[in-house]
């Protein structure tokens, strides 16, 4: 029995609530001051959640907390507004922040810092983003100016630590928000790390929608008695969410997608590589369906405008990955569809709780070839649901009536993709126009393709696979992600564009987990390694240090190996390894669409 077994309540305690006089907010009389009432009232917010009503009075108070709440349980705030609180009233030194929200993702810190920011103002605090993906010259002016609260990715702020920007010596609360995903990306050394360099005597709160592994050793590391608020058991899903297994075969995976897709209201349909989001949503667009890709591959503005084009409604449908959907917290989203099964129960349950949030009703529908049934089942065992099973095919009744599902007009649309402008600074910070001495780099995003290990993404056709999708299997080599294989986070190394090739899919023989290097971020120069130069237009990703026997470049590939053991010398040639190489003329759509042909 781990710690957080013997501390966590098997039942969730009934919280009693006094007799609220009219006209007094339910906030005052938790204790907080009055500018953060008030700022709750303009927005609407004038009753707190359950979990807000349990963990603010003993933040208030001083105490370690370990929160567990679903996703849209309201989190956020729970540990914002005591912890603005209790710093309120003092000016942080330059470079010496008095508070630290770590945070997996890129999207979830800026979702953080949007909802807290503006309530910060009533006390005067100064608030910043430290990611990668965005200026770091930036958010190093904003440190030496002098900032109360930073909301960071755990690799970034370690950078500006490592350069002398930030110190961490000054913090009287540290906030670690999804732990579990942490956690699960491998961060627990770095935020290790981290904590250790705040005071011992500091407060630290630890929030996350499951508590087990390693974030059972970082409480029993760094939390002092910590008071622990449970607001649902460990492994249910929301009451509710409704769940649908949809078993389908391989020809009707893309017709049944897309019916699903062009239902009304919003719809998030995961898949499992960042490749596979791209083709996806081109294959929507020859259907006629409008919807937005978001993965790490892409520029940070550009995620940013995606997002807040689903939340404003301009698109109602968004395929994304594990990572990218972290921090997307959108209310009124009605549907999430896994169009590939997640890895485990946990990113079912985290994928899940994108819709059903804060009490709405929301349908969680999952596509199963005839290969995954019983991975699937077992996931769903573990998750703790009984999900309905329908054998799907294309136009079954069944469909408009769990999901709404419509037949697509058929007509195709131009791929929507928000285009962000190539500025002088962008092209110096990205390196556009050169890839030392290489020939002309180009970029789809800031960060390179990766390669799947294993079940190839949905639309994911290259053969030979790519380098990963947003969750790598190794560790940190830069950017967000501790050290193992990760190679880049939230830090991009120069990866090159691929070209893309007919939608299908195969299954391979590997583990569901990436196993490549994933190559992202932000450098300000070109990665370096003993591999060879990763720029300039390809057919199929390389492998290791020697081509893959496929792909036109600009100018000869260069490589570390003398003449004659593996260079190569321009055209095209194929690999005698499987996989490799470029394959002209080859007709797999299996994927591809029925409709508009």
């Amino acid at each position: 029995m781990t710690m957080l077994d013997a501390a966590l309540p098997e039942n969730i305690d009934v919280i009693e609530i006094p007799e609220i006089p009219d006209g007094v907010s339910e906030f005052i009389l938790l204790g907080l001051p009055k500018p953060l009432v008030t700022g709750l009232s303009r927005q609407g917010i004038d009753s707190p959640f359950p979990i807000q009503r349990a963990t603010i009075p003993d933040i208030l108070s001083g105490k370690d907390v370990l929160g567990r709440g679903q996703t849209g349980s309201g989190k956020t705030l729970a540990f914002g507004l005591p912890m603005m609180a209790r710093i309120a009233g003092r000016k942080a030194r330059p470079g010496h922040p008095l508070a630290v929200v770590l945070v997996p993702t890129r999207e979830l810190a800026m979702q953080v810092t949007d909802a807290l920011e503006p309530l910060g103002r009533g006390l005067s605090l100064r608030m910043k983003t430290v990611v990668g993906g965005m200026s770091m010259g930036r958010q190093i002016e904003a440190l030496r100016r002098g900032v109360e609260v930073v909301v960071a990715t755990p690799g970034r702020l370690t950078d500006l630590i490592q350069q002398g920007e930030c110190t961490l010596d000054e913090v009287q609360v540290s906030i670690l928000d999804e732990a579990d995903h942490m956690c699960d990306l491998g961060f627990f050394p770095v935020v290790s790390a981290i904590l250790q360099q705040t005071p011992a005597d500091s407060q630290r709160l630890l929030f996350s929608a499951t508590l087990d592994g390693d974030v059972d050793k970082l409480v029993r590391r760094f939390l002092t008695d910590p008071v622990t608020h449970s607001m649902a058991p460990a492994a249910s899903s929301v009451d509710t969410m409704e769940h649908h297994v949809l078993e389908v075969h391989r020809d009707d995976k893309f017709p049944v997608t897309a019916e699903i897709a062009n239902r009304e209201g919003r719809t998030i349909i995961f898949v499992r590589t960042q490749h596979g989001v791209d083709r996806l949503c081109k294959q929507f667009a020859q259907v006629g369906i409008k919807a937005g890709g978001l993965h790490g591959g892409k520029r940070q503005n550009q995620r940013t405008r995606i997002l807040a084009e689903f939340k404003e409604g301009a698109i109602n449908v968004l395929v994304c990955t594990d990572v990218a959907a972290r921090g997307i917290h959108v209310d009124n989203i009605s549907l999430v569809l896994h169009v590939d099964p997640p890895q485990d129960h946990k990113s079912y349950l985290h994928r899940g709780g994108r819709t059903a949030r804060a009490g709405e009703k929301g349908t969680v529908m999952t596509l199963v070839l005839p290969n995954e049934r019983r991975s699937t089942d077992a996931m769903t065992r573990r998750a703790g649901i009984k999900p309905f099973r329908l054998k799907a095919t294309p136009g079954h009744p069944r469909l408009e009536e769990i999901a709404g599902a419509r037949r697509p007009s058929g007509e195709p649309i131009p791929v929507w993709e928000p285009a962000a402008p190539v500025t002088k600074q962008r092209q110096r910070r990205e390196g556009f126009g050169g890839g030392g001495g290489r020939g002309p780099r180009r970029f789809r995003g800031s960060e390179g393709e990766g390669r799947p290990a294993r079940e190839r993404s949905f639309g994911d056709d290259n053969r030979g696979g790519e380098r990963g999708g947003d969750r790598p299997s190794g560790g940190y080599r830069g950017g967000d992600r501790p050290s193992g294989g990760y190679r880049g986070g939230d830090r991009p190394s120069g990866g090159g564009y691929r070209s893309e090739r007919p939608a299908g899919e195969r299954d391979s023989f590997r583990g569901d987990r990436p196993s490549g290097g994933y190559r992202g971020g932000e450098r300000r120069e070109p990665f370096r390694s003993d591999r060879p130069a990763e720029g300039g237009y390809r057919s199929e990703p390389f492998r290791g240090d020697r081509p893959s026997g496929g792909g036109y470049r600009s100018e000869p590939f260069r490589s570390d190996r003398p003449a004659g053991q593996g260079e190569f010398r321009g055209g095209e040639r194929r690999s005698e390894r499987s996989g490799g190489g470029f394959r002209g003329g080859r007709g797999d759509h299996s994927g591809g669409s029925r409709y508009g042909r």
